[in-house]
């Protein structure tokens, strides 16, 4: 599917229609659904955009995960054989990323040779593992009143305000800390500046390493990532994802597939 090269023939804001030309005779195989294609803008930056639907034999409907301005008919697309993937292993740690896998925070990409499909097979129902363990949060409204169950899954709803992020944040810290495990925040529609909070948060609770130096100067009011110190950064046990609320809606709505990959490489990996 490498070879395969198609030429963008509508685009309707962040919906891109792809079509290919095959030769008289061949087979006319499509990329498939899920599928992630790229394309470069005028101005260098490469979209990346997810086939969503075939249309007739010769042509597929994508969403892009990045702003479609600049793009036109007429632009090469190329498919890449696979769908999204995002970095996985020891490199996550302390890490800030899209929806895409690359990195937001400042500190270079990672290593794409070790990644992971955010489209996969479920597993199996009878391979599912129950479990009636309680998970102490350490918050005691919620390990009295409303007990999480280890394996579970919970929902906070609220509204603007009323402690949604700062019950994460302390569920985070309490992991990290008295249970020694790992965590994943991802960031569905959040604002930047919510974004920017959290993440200075988690590095002065401790949860995101970046090191003595960087601490001295972040409580001096500066940002200098030259003095992360990456064997600290490396003992995080928190892997951020984000699809901002400035973000196209692709990007909004996969970001949370984003998230539970990496969740998952913390949960198959022996060693995370």
């Amino acid at each position: 599917m490498s070879e395969l090269i198609g030429h963008i023939s509508q685009i309707v804001g962040p919906v891109v229609d792809v079509h290919f030309e095959f030769p008289a005779g061949a087979a006319k195989d499509l990329p498939l659904i899920h599928e992630a294609m790229t394309t470069i803008r005028p101005d260098g930056v490469t979209v990346v955009i997810e086939v969503q639907q075939h249309i007739g034999e010769d042509t597929v409907r994508c969403v892009a995960m990045d702003s479609t301005d600049g793009l036109r008919r007429g632009l090469e697309v190329t498919p890449t054989g696979s769908s999204i993937s995002m970095p996985v292993g020891a490199q996550i740690r302390g890490r800030v990323m899209n929806v895409t896998g690359n990195a937001i925070d400042g500190l270079g990409e990672m290593d794409r040779s070790e990644s992971l499909p955010i489209h996969r097979e479920p597993p199996k129902f009878e391979d599912l593992k129950t479990s009636r363990e309680v998970l102490y949060t350490g918050i005691k409204v919620i390990d009295l009143l409303e007990p999480y169950l280890k394996g579970g899954k919970i929902g906070l709803f609220g509204g603007a305000g009323v402690g949604k992020t700062v019950l994460i944040k302390e569920l985070i810290n309490n992991i990290a800390k008295k249970h020694n495990g790992f965590s994943v925040f991802a960031g569905v529609g959040e604002r930047t500046r919510e974004g920017n909070d959290l993440l200075r948060e988690m590095i002065e609770s401790g949860v995101i390493k970046y090191g003595e130096e960087f601490d001295k100067s972040m409580e001096e009011g500066h940002w200098d990532l030259s003095k992360v110190d990456r064997e600290q950064l490396a003992k995080s046990q928190v892997a951020m994802v984000f699809g901002q609320m400035n973000e196209p809606p692709g990007a909004r709505s996969s970001v949370a597939l984003s998230g539970l990959t990496l969740a998952e490489s913390f949960r198959d990996s022996p060693n995370p």
